[in-house]
């Protein structure tokens, strides 16, 4: 071995000495990069075992927390129902009360138009208060007044048309031989009251508001037809579920102030069978509120007048008659002839195959108000048409308790 090649081997075991100490540092290294990256992905395991039992934990919560809220919701909701039922019940007995005081003045001094207009508009502004107690008693799950008696067609829109603020702008056109059950009669009148309150609050004042009954084959429409705005796409639409309900309606979600004409009227069409709908647009342009009463709900039976009226009448017929009478006070309501019952039939009714009666076309159940101008009339004759008409009025709302089943 020469001196020059010594060096250089030496060089190269320097050399390889150091790549084998490098190779062994690098190894180390290398176990102990997996080592820790083993480690990582166990803890990352962990944690991600972790981070779904807390997903599960806090899905529970929330639902738990949602059931318990829905929970304290419904019981709050309920309270305040049966609280609001409770005070609307006391209510509607102080008004009943006050509509047997304002009748028997009506009837103590009802030979005097002036002091009965006074009283009409005493009495029309406690129908009003009824009809917005009866629409929170409903809401509440309350029932309305039972009824005895049918009552035709003309006469419940003509009471409904009584419940009103406005009422000297509707107009009722139309008319058929059908009456409405008992136990429609109130409900119905009362929905129709709100559509028409609707129609007038929404509309110019001053516009008329129609009312037009029709027959058809399913039943008999009445149509309310508005001058108005209208309504938008998600009027409409809010409309419809309140109209249809499919659960209870809750009285938070009507707003401030509250609206419960829609809401109201859905839960009474539910409940005693018939349609409202008002996704139609009227000839004016404005809403078209359509009450559709099935068949089922519909009689041929003839209402008979209340005793009530033919024994006022007859007192106000033997008055004695003034010799000048002086000219009597613009009455609050338009004196209009009062309806005139038709003749019961003699025959036996028929009936159709399911038990109800068939419709009879032969006489109306009520008669619609002569528009003619009339002579002048005394006192006595104006107070007595006065009366008629109001009596007219209340017949579809006349009741004999607050309270009571849904089938009577």
């Amino acid at each position: 071995m020469t001196f020059a090649q010594g060096p250089l081997l030496w060089a190269l075991v320097v050399v390889a000495l150091v790549a084998v100490g490098a190779v062994l540092r690098a190894r180390k290294t290398n176990i102990g990069l997996r080592r820790q990256n083993s480690e990582l992905h166990q803890q990352r395991e962990t944690l991600q075992r972790q981070r779904d039992e807390l997903h599960v934990a806090y899905t529970g919560l929330t639902h738990q927390h949602s059931a318990e809220l829905a929970e304290v919701r419904k019981d709050a909701e309920e309270e305040t129902k049966a609280v609001l039922k409770a005070a609307v019940r006391t209510l509607q007995g102080l008004a009943d009360e006050q509509q047997v005081v304002i009748e028997n003045a009506q009837q103590k001094y009802g030979d005097d138009p002036g002091i009965l207009a006074d009283l009409m508009a005493v009495d029309h502004a406690n129908s009003q208060f009824g009809r917005r107690a009866q629409g929170i008693a409903v809401l509440c799950g309350g029932w309305l007044g039972r009824r005895e008696t049918v009552a035709s067609v003309f006469d419940v829109a003509r009471s409904a048309q009584g419940r009103i603020r406005q009422f000297d702008r509707v107009r009722i056109n139309g008319q058929v031989n059908f009456s409405v059950v008992s136990k429609a009669v109130e409900p119905v009148a009362v929905v129709l009251a709100e559509l028409l309150a609707n129609a007038t609050n929404y509309s110019a004042p001053g516009a008329p508001v129609e009312i037009n009954i029709q027959a058809v084959p399913t039943g008999v429409c009445l149509i309310v037809d508005d001058a108005g705005l209208g309504m938008g796409q998600e009027e409409k639409d809010r409309a419809a579920a309140l109209l249809a309900p499919r659960a209870a309606i809750s009285l938070s979600s009507l707003g401030i102030p509250p609206q419960f004409g829609f809401a109201v009227s859905g839960m009474l069409a539910a409940r005693y069978g018939f349609k409202v709908s008002v996704d139609s647009v009227s000839p004016y342009g404005g809403v078209r509120a359509v009450v559709l009463l099935p068949d089922e709900l519909l009689t041929g039976d003839v209402p008979s007048p209340p005793p009530v009226a033919a024994h006022h009448d007859a007192e106000v017929a033997a008055l004695p008659r003034r010799q000048a009478p002086a000219p009597s006070p613009t009455p609050l309501f338009p004196p209009v002839a009062q309806p005139i019952a038709a003749p019961q039939p003699t025959g036996p009714a028929a009936t159709t195959a399911g038990g109800l009666p068939k419709r009879r076309r032969k006489s109306p159940v009520s008669v619609v108000p002569s528009t003619e101008p009339g002579q002048v009339r005394s006192n006595e004759e104006t107070a007595s048409r006065l009366g008629a008409f109001q009596r007219g009025t209340r017949s579809g709302r006349d009741m004999t308790t607050m309270e009571g089943p849904e089938f009577q």
